[in-house]
């Protein structure tokens, strides 16, 4: 069986694929397949219910609900993919070079990563944003710098049980460099785990963008996005209680759709890595003499 099809084996992974495929088009269509101009007020027509003409209804200034959600995910699912890279690039790669450090910097390192471990996300992406610039940019590089700690951790812990490995040593004994053990030996067995972690990563950039932007931290009015969407519509609960559930809904079921995809690559790459990985299993046997044979001469070529 292929790792993508061990990856959506389980129904609740193809359904969260297909959603996920749905929000991706949408990403990259922006506004394209919006049946109404996002930002045209209508306001005579406020507060409409769901109808031929208007699928979701209208919001407080007549603007078409579908239109508005359908624009805003481009936004918000752009910035979350930012956040994630950003993290992914400050955490995983200063994580596995970090297994190989000495003992005086790996202390140091590690309190600082496990400071940054105790920071409240979204307090701190206030505070940043508050203090140097309140815009998307601002939002992406907080909360992508609060994200990398849990990158570096979980990069830094598999390095540390590959660095063991008898072919690792062997590489170190014939005098590879770190760079070369990391490109030939370490950098593609973390990259299953790694990958487990963006995907949940990206659920939580999802919820955390889209809760800035409910706090007016992000995304500005009048331009459509969904924690922006579900700030303007809270207001209105008691003229039309269901305005508010629409960009709701899209947030939990993306976030969903990312963990549940998560689990479908925790399942279909740790199994198809066959190392540490998300199995916790140990790399399979080789003929020593070969193995050896073989980091011999990459070790000479490094």
């Amino acid at each position: 069986m292929s790792a993508t099809r061990r990856i959506f084996a389980a129904p609740s992974t193809k359904v969260a694929g297909f959603v996920l495929f749905v929000v991706l088009v949408l990403t990259i269509t922006g506004g394209l397949l919006a049946p109404h101009d996002p930002l045209a007020q209508d306001v005579p027509n406020q507060f409409k219910h769901p109808s031929s003409g208007h699928l979701l209804g209208t919001d407080y200034l007549g603007r078409d609900t579908l239109s508005r959600l359908i624009a805003g995910t481009r936004v918000t699912i752009l910035g979350s993919f930012a956040t994630v890279a950003f993290g992914f690039l400050l955490g995983a790669l200063p994580g596995i070079v970090s297994a190989f450090l000495g003992r005086t910097s790996e202390f140091f390192v590690m309190r600082f990563v496990d400071a940054l471990l105790t920071l409240p996300i979204i307090v701190l992406a206030v505070a940043a944003t508050g203090l140097f610039s309140n815009g998307t940019g601002a939002v992406v590089i907080a909360v992508g710098v609060l994200l990398s700690p849990r990158f570096f951790r979980i990069a830094r812990a598999e390095t540390l049980g590959f660095a063991s490995e008898q072919y690792v040593e062997a590489a170190e004994l014939f005098g590879a460099s770190r760079f070369w053990i990391i490109r030939r030996h370490i950098w593609t067995k973390v990259l299953p785990t790694l990958a487990v972690t963006a995907a949940t990563s990206l659920g939580y950039a999802v919820l955390a963008l889209s809760s800035l932007d409910f706090l007016g931290i992000g995304v500005k009015a009048p331009a459509p996005s969904w924690g922006g969407m579900l700030a303007s519509d809270v207001q209105y609960l008691y003229q039309d209680w269901s305005a508010a559930i629409w960009p709701g809904l899209a947030i939990a079921i993306t976030v969903w759709a990312c963990n549940a995809v998560a689990d479908g690559l925790r399942d279909g790459l740790g199994a198809h890595a066959g190392g540490h990985g998300a199995t916790g299993q140990e790399a399979p046997a080789h003929d020593l003499d070969s193995l050896l044979t073989s980091e011999l001469a990459g070790a000479q070529g490094a």
